[in-house]
C-alpha cells in the first residue's frame, strides 16, 4: 500500500469513527473535502469496498458504513509517528476548554477515568484512601459514575464502576483563568524520602510521547505506592510545570485556593531561574511539581486489581465531585 493511499484510508476511517451512525460515502467524502483532502466519491467508494474485505469497516447497506473493532484498532495504532506531541496538544486542548470558577467553584474541571471491578473497589477502598491521607492525591475529590454509563469515550461495563480522580492539568486551567500561562514539560516518578520529594528517578517529555506518562509507569510496575504510604520512601507520579517567574507569589497563593477547593495539588514551588529537584528551568521561568492525579489508583494495580485508566478523559461538573471518604457510602447506593 503506498503512503497517499495509506493516508486516505486512515482519513476515512477517522471520519467513521467520530460518527455516531452509519456514513454514506457521499457523506464522507464532504467531510474528506471539508478537511482538505483532495478526493472523489468514486475514490471513497473504491476504498471502502477494500476495506469492508479486510474488515475495517462493515456496510449497512443504504443506510452507509461503520468502523469496526478492527478499524478502530487499526486507527489507534497506525502512523504512531505522526501522533508524537498529541498528549501535548491535548493537554492544551484540555486547559482552554476549562472553566472552572475559583471564586464561586462551579464549572468544569478534568478528570482521569478508571474502569475497576465494583467488588473490589469496594473491598480496597482503605487502600486507596491511604494515598489521599499521605498528600500523594490531587485534592481529595473523587466522582463515580455506575454501570453503563458513557463518560467521554468509555462505556462502563456490567459489574465496574467508573473512578473519576482530578487531573493535574486542572490546575494549568485554573492558572490561566487567572492570567498566568503554564508550560507542562514532563510526568515522571518522583522518588520520596522521608514523605519528602527528592529527585526524578524517570520522566517522560510530553512532547515526544503519544500516551500519559503515569499511565505507562503504572502499567510497566515502576511505582511504588505502597512504600511511599506506609514508609514514606518510594516512588510516586508527578509533573514538571514551568511557569513566569513573576507569578510565583501569586501561584502560591491560588495554590492554597485550589488546595482549601480540594483541589490541591502542588508539591513545591521553586525559585526564578533555578533548579528544582535538579531539574533546570529557563531564563524567566519557575519550576513546579504537582502531583498525578491518578496515584490514588496505582496503588490498587501495585496490589494486582486490575484496573483500565484513561489520563485526561473528559470534563465533568465540579458538583458532582465529592469527598474520597464519602466513597464507601455512595459505593453502596450504586450496588
Amino acid at each position: 500500500m503506498s503512503e497517499k493511499t495509506e493516508k486516505k484510508i486512515l482519513a476515512i476511517l477517522k471520519v467513521l469513527h467520530e460518527s455516531v451512525r452509519p456514513l454514506s460515502s457521499s457523506a464522507i467524502t464532504e467531510h474528506l473535502l471539508a478537511m482538505g483532502h483532495d478526493i472523489s466519491e468514486r475514490t471513497v467508494r473504491f476504498h471502502l469496498l477494500a476495506m469492508d474485505e479486510e474488515g475495517l469497516t462493515k456496510s449497512f447497506g443504504k443506510r452507509g458504513r461503520q468502523i469496526t473493532e478492527k478499524g478502530s484498532r487499526e486507527l489507534s495504532t497506525a502512523r504512531v509517528i505522526e501522533k508524537v506531541g498529541y498528549l501535548a496538544a491535548k493537554i492544551d486542548q484540555m486547559t482552554y476548554r476549562m472553566n472552572f470558577n475559583l471564586d464561586n467553584r462551579t464549572g468544569g474541571v478534568v478528570i482521569n477515568i478508571s474502569i475497576i471491578e465494583t467488588k473490589r473497589l469496594q473491598e480496597n477502598i482503605p487502600l486507596l484512601s491511604r494515598v489521599f491521607e499521605e498528600g500523594y492525591a490531587m485534592g481529595h475529590l473523587v466522582a463515580l459514575f455506575p454501570q453503563g454509563e458513557k463518560i467521554g469515550d468509555i462505556v462502563v461495563p456490567p459489574g465496574h464502576v467508573g473512578l473519576g480522580t482530578v487531573c493535574s492539568i486542572t490546575i494549568n486551567g485554573v492558572l490561566l483563568a487567572h492570567g498566568i500561562p503554564t508550560t507542562s514539560r514532563f510526568g515522571g516518578l518522583l522518588e520520596l524520602r522521608d514523605r519528602k520529594p527528592v529527585r526524578f528517578a524517570e520522566l517522560i517529555h510530553y512532547e515526544g510521547t503519544t500516551l500519559d506518562p503515569l499511565e505507562i509507569f503504572i502499567r510497566s510496575g515502576m511505582t511504588d505506592y505502597t512504600g511511599a504510604v506506609k514508609t514514606g520512601s518510594g516512588r510516586i507520579g508527578a509533573s514538571f510545570r514551568e511557569i513566569p517567574a513573576d507569578s510565583r507569589e501569586r501561584v502560591i497563593e491560588l495554590a492554597k485556593r485550589l488546595e482549601e477547593a480540594g483541589l490541591g495539588g502542588f508539591m513545591t514551588v521553586g525559585w526564578p531561574g533555578q533548579p528544582l529537584l535538579e531539574i533546570p528551568v529557563g531564563e524567566g521561568r519557575a519550576g513546579a511539581v504537582v502531583i498525578g492525579g491518578l496515584n490514588p489508583v496505582a496503588i490498587l494495580v501495585e496490589n494486582d486489581i486490575r484496573v483500565h485508566s484513561r489520563a485526561l478523559s473528559t470534563l465533568v461538573d465540579y458538583r458532582t465531585l465529592f469527598h474520597y471518604k464519602e466513597l464507601d457510602g455512595r459505593l453502596r447506593r450504586l450496588r
